[in-house]
């Protein structure tokens, strides 16, 4: 039996790849983005490729109402989603007060509140069906806080916050929640986000495939939580709590500053 998955972000990045491989195994797919044209060639390279059924669902995850469309569409054609995977996020870089509120609690809709009810939704969905495997996209940014990025680094912490304690409530039950965790990552994130110039991004940051790829059979295991990269995944869980506090947030807004230049907080208040 074909397993169905469906995918938000989807048409670039991580998702595009996951998509990938879950169609080489032979998987349909539900994919969801709001660029049409790249969902729409991407559903043609797969069902090409490897003979498999691909939806296009072209939805914007910042309207509220977007979640519910999505689950309303699946149980009205009697899909079984077997893989739910919450990729799509976004992040945007800047001082907290002096960027839009409106990116703000765009960022907050997609990441964190759609994210929360397409969970909500198919859980009762896959213990219907005796089965299933849900992915959320998280961060490396969820181990600490994010000067320069605030909401983004607050919002990858409650994806895996709350990825971890549904993992522990279903453990009963034949479905799992694994969080991901990538570093990073080489895709159009940084230059949405305008973080091209900053310190993390000018070091080493891993394809897009191979994270695609770990999260992926990391899910399929039913993992917890999933960090890509070994020394990360060391310097996270063991060594991060070591160290005082007001240390790490220093630092973390270093790997945010642009490179040869310091973002400093203007005094003038409008």
């Amino acid at each position: 039996m074909k397993k169905v998955a469906l995918i938000t972000g989807a048409s670039s990045g991580i998702g595009k790849e996951l998509a990938r491989i879950h169609a080489s195994e032979g998987g349909d797919l539900i994919l969801v983005a709001r660029r049409k044209e790249k969902l729409e060639a991407l559903k043609n390279e797969l069902e090409q490729q490897y003979m498999v059924h691909v939806i296009v669902m072209v939805k914007d995850l910042t309207d509220p109402a977007v979640p519910d469309e999505i689950f309303k569409h699946i149980t009205k054609h009697n899909i079984h989603v077997d893989y739910l995977i919450n990729n799509a996020g976004f992040g945007g870089h800047g001082i907290f007060h002096e960027r839009s509120l409106e990116k703000h609690l765009e960022m907050i809709q997609v990441n964190i509140t759609a994210l929360t009810a397409l969970t909500h939704y198919f859980i009762p969905h896959m213990i219907a069906n005796g089965r299933g495997r849900i992915m959320n996209v998280s961060s490396t940014a969820a181990f600490l806080p994010g000067p320069l990025q605030a909401v983004y680094y607050a919002s990858k912490s409650y994806v895996k916050l709350l990825g971890e304690a549904l993992h522990n409530e279903l453990r009963k039950t034949n479905i799992s929640v694994t969080t991901l965790c990538p570093g990073a990552t080489s895709t159009e994130f940084a230059s949405s986000g305008d973080l091209e110039n900053t310190a993390v991004f000018q070091g080493k940051t891993r394809s897009a495939s191979s994270v695609a790829i770990y999260g992926y059979r990391a899910m399929k295991k039913g993992k917890r939580v999933a960090i890509n990269e070994p020394l990360l995944r060391f310097v996270l869980n063991y060594l991060l709590p070591l160290f005082p506090r007001s240390w790490v947030i220093r630092v973390s807004r270093m790997t945010m500053e642009p490179t040869g230049k310091e973002i400093k907080t203007s005094r003038h208040v409008a």
